[in-house]
């Protein structure tokens, strides 16, 4: 790698590997260090055996990755579940290191990975702060100039004195997130844990994040939500199975992501690894049909059409208070809307045998003609059975929603509404 005297981090020839099923050793006293010492030889024989069969039980989380992060620059990061994009913050936030290579830090670094990450459950929220800022090597005056502010941007003063232990998540979120990114860190490092936050908060964050850009500062985010990193970032790398398959200008990458994942997810989602939930249900495929049930390969604007989910029952008995989402997200990944079986009421129990798909009906189909990537969810008695983000698309081809012969032209939004026009 070339030298740059603006790089604030760099890694080289990274590699991160985790056993699979491997127990973590127990403390050993001075007799059973002596002893093992003593049977050293006949151990090194079994030991080559033993790493040949370890070796088919590990998993590479990452693998020859080499990065260069320049100061003032708010990076992306994108990828699907399990790409390598949190074991990657992890190291370069100290949490764990790695296993093959080197990383270089040149500055203080905040990080906002996993709820709970860095605070003391039993310590209140005060106590915390001056916790948090005494691990990034600030002195205690330096903590009390920044103390008011970062209470007054977690809105948790009521509850300063509270053990955090007694947080909801999103309080616990909320003076996280104020502590790393307000005790003027040179590099802050912020996962998806954002998600957790609500609407107002989220926008809150971004905006910090703009303003610590602004200053100077390195700025690390990973996210799902691609308008968000579309518009806060200056550069995206794009991570596949541990390596980086993409790297540039954010719009460029995220639709190459985008089409990568999309291809792939509209062949099939039984196959599917990155998705989450207790596995009770098990998405395998998402189509379309007509209102008559004949399969077709997309849906019209004005036209009444179905999107279809077929999933399957692995345990093959009755699952109770059942319940699947779709949600629909513009082309630039902001969410549209979203269809819910729990919104409209429904409540069908899952039988074996007789239910094996679900389908929502879009009544003349409110979408301007487009490609609107989808997540599937669904939870079985309140708990995640399967999701799966951007689990395929719902295409939508060009019709006269409004019965006229006018079109609404290209670029003016993405949702149809009726309405009627008067003048009085």
């Amino acid at each position: 790698m070339s030298l740059s005297t603006d790089v604030v981090v760099r890694s080289e020839g990274l590699g991160k590997r985790y056993d699979l099923g491997c127990s973590v050793a127990s403390y050993l006293t001075l007799r059973d260090t002596i002893a093992q010492l003593l049977k050293a030889p006949v151990r090194a024989l079994r030991g080559q055996r033993e790493q040949l069969r370890r070796s088919r039980d590990t998993i590479w989380a990452l693998h020859d990755l080499d990065l260069q992060i320049h100061r003032g620059e708010v990076l992306g990061i994108i990828g699907s579940n399990g790409a390598g994009k949190t074991t990657l913050l992890k190291i370069l936030s100290r949490i764990t290191s790695p296993t093959l290579g080197r990383v270089e830090l040149y500055g203080r670094v905040g990080s906002l990975l996993e709820v709970g990450t860095g605070f003391h459950p039993e310590l209140s929220g005060r106590e915390n702060i001056f916790l948090n800022g005494a691990i990034l090597g600030m002195r205690r005056t330096e903590i009390n100039c920044k103390f008011d502010e970062i209470v007054a941007f977690a809105e948790v003063d009521r509850f300063l004195d509270t053990p955090v232990k007694r947080y909801s998540s999103g309080m616990y979120v909320r003076l996280a997130f104020a502590v790393a990114a307000n005790l003027e860190p040179e590099i802050l490092i912020v996962d998806e844990v954002l998600a957790v936050g609500d609407a107002a908060f989220r926008k809150k964050c971004l905006g910090k994040m703009e303003d610590v850009s602004r200053s100077g500062k390195t700025v690390i985010f990973v996210s799902h939500n691609m308008a968000a990193v579309q518009n806060l970032c200056t550069r995206v790398i794009w991570l596949d199975n541990g390596s980086i398959a993409g790297e540039g200008e954010p719009s460029k990458v995220i639709q190459q992501y985008r089409e990568t994942v999309l291809t792939s997810a509209a062949v099939s989602l039984g196959d599917r690894t990155d998705r989450s939930g207790n596995g009770r249900i098990r998405f395998l495929s998402l189509g379309y049909e007509d209102p008559g049930g004949n399969t077709i390969n997309c849906l019209c604007s004005g036209m009444t059409g179905r999107v279809v989910l077929h999933f399957q029952n692995p345990s093959q008995s009755t699952l109770d208070n059942f319940h699947v989402a779709i949600g629909i997200d513009s082309p630039a990944g902001e969410r549209i809307t979203q269809l819910s079986s729990a919104v409209i009421g429904a409540d069908n129990p899952l039988v074996p045998g007789n239910a094996s798909r679900v389908i929502f009906e879009l009544e003349r189909t409110p979408l301007m003609p487009g490609r609107y990537p989808v997540t599937v969810f669904s939870t079985i008695n309140g708990y995640v059975a399967d999701w799966i983000q951007n689990a395929g698309f719902i295409e939508v081809t060009e019709g006269d929603y409004y019965g006229s012969g006018n079109l609404l032209p290209q670029g003016q939004g993405a949702m149809l509404l009726n309405y009627d026009f008067q003048v009085e």
